[in-house]
């Protein structure tokens, strides 16, 4: 996805812990999401956001290709799944299906878009592309004084 304009700074991210297990991510535009363990009602797992990530990424990313040949109002879901491999912890396969109505289109229209759309996601899809090639991760710990 693009990246804010140099004059934009960047989005704050940060998780607060409210519970056992149990964190708000929060970001510097004032969007929230409840965040903890399966077990508990009414969170998404890291896991789950992390699919979800994908999903939207994947959705955004094909918005372009299918709303200028479908119409602006075309519907889309883009289900995501993968199970953890728990021995690893890592998700070795996640899957995703976008699901859009092309039946305006003839066999062929509909051909010449879904590979339009599979470029777009391959070309712009950061978090997809990020899980494909993997990223550098670090962590520092400040303790409070």
């Amino acid at each position: 996805m693009a990246d804010p304009t140099p004059d934009t700074p960047p989005t704050e991210l940060w998780v607060e812990r409210t519970g056992t297990r149990r964190y708000t991510g929060r970001s510097s535009r004032g969007a929230e999401v409840s965040i903890g363990s399966e077990g508990v009602e009414g969170v998404f797992t890291p896991g789950e956001l992390l699919k979800i990530a994908l999903a939207a990424c994947s959705g955004m990313s094909s918005d372009f290709p299918l709303s200028r040949r479908l119409g602006d109002d075309y519907d889309a879901t883009i289900r995501v799944a993968g199970a953890a491999d728990r021995e690893n912890e890592v998700y070795p396969h996640l899957a995703e299906n976008l699901e859009v109505d092309m039946s305006e289109l003839d066999a062929d229209a509909q051909q010449r878009l879904i590979a339009l759309v599979e470029r777009s996601i391959a070309k712009v899809c950061t978090v997809g592309r990020t899980l494909e090639r993997g990223t550098q991760v670090t962590l520092t710990i400040t303790p409070d004084a």
